[in-house]
């Protein structure tokens, strides 16, 4: 099921770069394997994947500790201060920071390990109340100089989640900000270059508005059973 999938969503991929002008290796393709076992993972890793995203810190932990650095691990969901050690030590990346406070701890984290931990400022693009993220331009800009000052930490993008909705022109518009919002602050002299956007319901649109990380999960593992805990995956 997974290399039926994997081949189909590639495709769809590669077709929508063609049509606007893009080359697919410009763009990374994030499996988001929450709830689903390692079993899985090492097959999509067979596959050609070599990024996996996580969502929960612990979750995160248990399968770093039973695949290592094998894949590429990215943790793209909220992240508390105290569950910041868990991320830092199984994450190349980190695409949730939201607070200085949390950079602060991050850098502590990765310094402490003799690493630089790659990170991405999560930014709320939308109306919805659920969403997570920065809404103040000021702040998102506060953390970016701050982020220049620290040794172990390199600031390379931004992340959003667009709102769950039929609407196309909401969806495109909060890409559309993001991107916009990049190119802000390259101007201003905070040089990042990924947009993490797009999932499995809304990522060819992400494409068209220059998504470089697709954070994809159903469209490869299929759909969660979450009625399964997540320790015995």
């Amino acid at each position: 099921m997974i290399a039926e999938n994997l081949a189909r969503l590639k495709d769809k991929i590669a077709k929508k770069c063609e049509k606007v002008g893009r080359n697919p290796s410009e763009i990374r393709l994030i499996a988001v394997s929450k709830y689903f076992g390692t079993d899985a993972i090492l097959e999509a890793n067979k596959l050609g994947v070599n990024d996996f995203g996580e969502n929960r810190a612990q979750e995160l932990m248990l399968k770093f500790e039973k695949i290592g650095d094998k894949v590429i691990w990215h943790f793209i969901g909220t992240l508390q201060k105290n569950k910041a050690k868990y991320a830092v030590k199984a994450a190349e990346y980190i695409h949730s920071v939201d607070s200085i406070e949390l950079l602060e701890e991050i850098n502590k984290r990765a310094s402490s390990l003799n690493k630089v931990q790659k990170i991405l400022i999560e930014v709320k693009t939308s109306f919805e109340e659920s969403k997570s993220g920065l809404t103040n331009e000021e702040e998102i800009f506060k953390i970016a100089e701050q982020a220049k000052n620290y040794s172990n930490v390199n600031l390379i993008g931004l992340m959003t989640i667009a709102p769950l909705t039929d609407d196309e022109k909401l969806i495109r518009k909060s890409f559309r900000d993001l991107r916009l919002l990049k190119e802000k602050m390259n101007n201003a002299g905070i040089n990042i270059t990924e947009l993490s956007m797009g999932m499995t319901s809304d990522f060819e649109i992400a494409i068209e508005e220059g998504s470089t990380m697709l954070r994809i999960g159903s469209a490869i593992f299929g759909e969660r059973d979450y009625s399964k805990d997540w320790r015995q995956i």
